[in-house]
C-alpha cells in the first residue's frame, strides 16, 4: 500500500503497497494515503457522478462477478473503478462497459466488500457498496511519499525550530520519498542540506539543473528512487514547480560548485526530465513508477477541470500514478486509455493535513491492472489512538514554545477569514490583507501598501496555534468574540520573517504591479492586498490587461504614467517574489522592522488603549468586475 499524505504546511502526499498475486501472477497493491476529495463545481451544471447501483455481487471461480448500472453525468462519465476494498486489486473499465465486471481474487485474500465508483473528469462518485462482505483479512505493507512542500509557511511549533520538528514527524511516519516543492525553498541552500541530512527519507528532483548541492554528508538527492517491499519494485519520481525562483526569496537557489564557481539551480517547466527518470528507473529494475508532481489543479470549467497538474500529466509517459500538490486544493480523476501506458490515476491533496486520499494500484508483472481512491477525512480517524512517540515529539517542541508564544497581545471582535475555494486572501479583498495594508501605510507613511495574499497563512486567532493557557478565549462551536490573540497566533500568520521596505514607483509601475498581482486569479499567492487606494479587475480579458481601474480613495485615477508614489510593501515582493519584478527595489529604504512586528504592534496598540482590534469589513477597495 502506498501512502500520499499531506504536509504540515503546503502539500505532501503518500503511497502504501501491498503484495499478493492474482491466482497464480505476482501483483502489487498500492494504496495511497492522498489528502483529497472530489473537487466541487464550478457550475451547476457540472458535477462529480452520482454513485452507481450495484446490482449484483457473488463470488466464482474465476473471481467476484460484479453487476452495477451505469450512470449517467456531466461532464461524461470517462472509466468505472470496481474494487473489493482495502488489499484486493481494483479494476478499471472504460465508460462503455456493460455492466458487468469480473473482480480477480488475489492470492491468500478471503475478503472483500465490493464497491463501485463512477469517474469524470470532475472526479470520483461517492461509492456504491454491495451490501455482503466476502470475509477475511489481507497483509500489506506500505510506501509512504510526499509530493513537497512539507516545511516553510508552517505552524510556529516547527518554523521556529527550523522545521525540523517536521522533518522528525516525518522520519516516525516511516516516509520513504519526497521530491521538493517551492517552500522547501524558503531558506537558503544550506538549510535545505540541512533538512536532507535529517531526513531518514529519501529526496527526488527530476527536473533541476543539478543535484549537486542537494546533498548531506552520504545522503543526497536523485532523480529517481526504487522502494523494494517484498521483492516489488516502486520507481519514484519528482517534479518541482517551476514557479519556484518566482516565490521565494531571490538567492536561495544560490550555491558554489566543487570548482568554487558561483551557480543558480534551475528548475525545468518540461517533463522531459521526468520522463527520462521514469525510463531510468524502469532500466534499473522498477516494476511501476509513481510521478510526484508540485503542480496543482486549478478549477473545474466548462465540463473540464483545469490546472497545471493536469497538463503536465498528459506529458509523462510511464507513470501507474500522478500526485500532484501546490494549489491548495483537492483533485482525483483518472486519465488516458492508451494501449501502451494503460490508464493513469491523478490525484493530488490540500494542505495542512485535513484528509487524504487512499488509493490502490493492482499491478500483475508490470502493468497496472486498475486503480482505486476513496477519501479518509480527519473527522473520520477521531477514534485512532495518538502515536506514543509522535505526541511526545508535538510536547517537546510545544513546550519550548509556551514561554515564548503563549503570550497574549491582543483582542479581535471576530475570527480573521483565510481560505476557501477560492482562497479569500488570493482572490479578492480580505480582512487581514486590509487590515495589515492599513497598518503597513501607517507606520511607514506612505501613499500606498501592497502586500501578497500568498504570505497570509492562517486565519487569526490561528487555526494551527493550540494556546497553551485554557482561560484565553478562543474560537470554537458556538463561541463568538471577543477573541485573546497571542505572538502564537501572529506567527502562524506571518511565518516567513519578511522585513517591510518603502520603494518608489511610477503609476506605469503601479499598473505593472496589479497586473501581475491578478494573473492567476483565483488561486495565486501573488494576489494583492492593499492600502491607499482601488482596483478593479476584470478576469475575462487576457492576462496583462486585466486592472480596469486604478483610484486614490477619493476617487482620482491614477494614471498609468510616470508620476510616482511611495508604496510600502514586503522585502519579497521588492525583490522580484511572486512575479514582482516592478517595485523599483534600487529606490528602496529599510526601517529595520519585520512585517510581523507591523502586525504585533498594532495588535499591542489597540491592548493598551483597552480596545478590541475590530475585524475590518470589506470597502471596496478592491472590486471584480467581468
Amino acid at each position: 500500500m502506498i501512502t500520499h499524505k499531506p504536509s504540515t504546511s503546503a502539500q505532501g502526499n503518500s503511497l502504501r503497497v501491498r503484495l499478493s498475486a492474482i491466482t497464480s501472477s505476482l501483483a502489487l497493491v498500492i494504496s495511497a494515503l492522498v489528502v483529497l476529495t472530489s473537487p466541487q463545481a464550478s457550475a451547476n451544471t457540472y458535477a462529480v457522478p452520482a454513485a452507481p447501483t450495484i446490482t449484483k455481487a457473488y463470488v466464482t471461480d474465476a473471481g467476484i462477478r460484479v453487476r452495477f448500472n451505469p450512470v449517467s453525468a456531466s461532464p461524461a462519465v470517462t472509466h468505472y473503478v470496481v474494487t473489493g476494498g482495502q488489499g484486493s486489486c481494483p479494476v478499471v473499465v472504460p465508460a462503455t462497459t456493460s455492466g458487468s465486471v469480473r473482480l480477480p481474487i488475489l492470492e491468500g485474500q478471503t475478503s472483500a466488500t465490493v464497491n463501485v465508483q463512477a469517474v469524470n473528469a470532475y472526479g470520483f462518485s461517492p461509492a456504491a457498496k454491495w451490501s455482503k462482505t466476502f470475509t477475511a483479512t489481507a497483509v500489506a505493507s506500505t510506501i509512504t511519499l510526499s509530493s513537497g512542500d512539507n516545511i516553510g509557511a508552517a505552524p510556529a511549533i516547527s518554523s521556529q525550530f527550523e522545521e525540523l520538528p517536521t522533518i522528525e514527524s516525518m522520519n516516525l511516519m516511516k516516509f520513504d520519498v519526497s521530491t521538493f516543492g517551492n517552500h522547501e525553498h524558503d531558506r537558503n541552500i544550506a538549510h535545505v542540506q540541512k533538512v536532507i541530512g535529517a531526513s531518514d527519507f529519501a529526496w527526488v528532483a527530476s527536473n533541476y539543473s543539478s543535484l549537486e548541492p542537494l546533498k548531506s554528508g552520504t545522503k543526497a538527492a536523485k532523480s529517481y528512487v526504487i522502494i523494494d517491499r517484498g521483492g516489488v519494485k516502486v520507481g519514484v519520481v519528482g517534479m518541482n514547480t517551476d514557479e519556484t525562483p518566482e516565490v521565494i526569496f531571490p538567492g536561495n537557489l544560490d550555491y558554489t560548485d566543487a570548482s568554487g564557481a558561483k551557480k543558480t539551480l534551475q528548475i525545468s517547466a518540461s517533463v522531459a526530465g521526468v520522463n527520462q527518470a521514469i525510463k531510468d528507473a524502469k532500466s534499473a529494475g522498477a516494476d511501476i513508477v509513481v510521478a510526484l508532481l508540485h503542480y496543482g489543479w486549478s478549477e473545474n470549467a466548462d465540463g473540464l477541470a483545469k490546472g497545471q497538474l493536469l497538463d503536465l500529466a498528459k506529458g509523462i509517459k510511464g507513470a501507474a500514478a500522478v500526485l500532484g500538490g501546490h494549489s491548495h486544493q483537492r483533485y482525483s480523476s483518472i486519465m488516458g486509455t492508451s494501449a501502451r501506458y494503460g490508464s493513469t490515476l491523478i490525484a493530488q491533496t490540500p494542505n495542512a493535513g485535513v484528509g487524504y486520499n487512499r488509493i490502490q494500484l493492482c499491478v500483475s508483472g508490470s502493468r497496472v491492472q486498475g486503480a482505486s481512491l476513496d477519501y479518509v477525512t480527519t473527522a473520520d480517524l477521531k477514534g485512532v489512538t495518538a502515536d506514543t512517540a509522535g505526541a511526545a515529539l508535538v510536547n517537546k517542541y510545544k513546550d519550548q514554545l509556551v514561554t515564548k508564544l503563549d503570550v497574549k497581545i491582543g483582542q479581535v471582535s471576530e475570527l480573521f477569514p483565510r481560505g476557501g475555494t477560492p482562497a479569500v486572501e488570493r482572490a479578492g479583498e480580505t480582512p487581514m490583507g486590509n487590515y495589515l495594508a492599513d497598518l503597513m501605510r501607517k507606520e511607514l507613511k506612505t501613499d500606498f501598501a501592497l502586500t501578497n495574499g500568498g504570505g497570509l497563512r492562517d486565519t487569526f486567532p490561528a487555526a494551527t496555534y493550540k494556546a497553551v493557557d485554557t482561560t484565553y478565549k478562543r474560537p470554537a462551536a458556538g463561541v463568538t468574540g471577543p477573541f485573546d490573540v497571542t505572538l502564537g497566533d501572529a506567527i502562524s500568520v506571518l511565518p516567513f520573517g519578511n522585513s517591510v521596505a518603502v520603494a518608489t514607483i511610477s503609476g506605469t509601475q503601479l499598473w505593472a504591479a496589479l497586473e501581475n498581482g491578478v494573473s492567476q486569479h483565483p488561486s495565486g499567492g501573488r494576489f494583492p492586498q492593499i492600502s491607499g487606494f482601488k482596483f478593479s479587475f476584470d478576469t475575462s480579458k487576457a492576462v496583462g490587461s486585466r486592472i480596469t481601474a486604478v483610484t486614490k480613495l477619493d476617487g482620482t485615477a491614477i494614471a498609468k504614467d510616470a508620476k510616482t508614489y511611495t508604496v510600502a510593501t514586503n522585502d519579497f515582493m521588492l525583490y522580484g517574489g511572486d512575479g514582482y519584478t516592478m517595485l523599483n527595489p534600487s529606490t528602496a529604504k529599510f526601517p529595520g522592522k519585520l512585517l510581523l512586528d507591523i502586525l504585533v504592534d498594532g495588535i499591542k496598540a489597540d491592548l493598551a488603549a483597552k480596545r478590541v482590534t475590530q475585524t475590518p469589513k470589506a470597502d471596496g477597495r478592491i472590486t471584480k468586475v467581468g
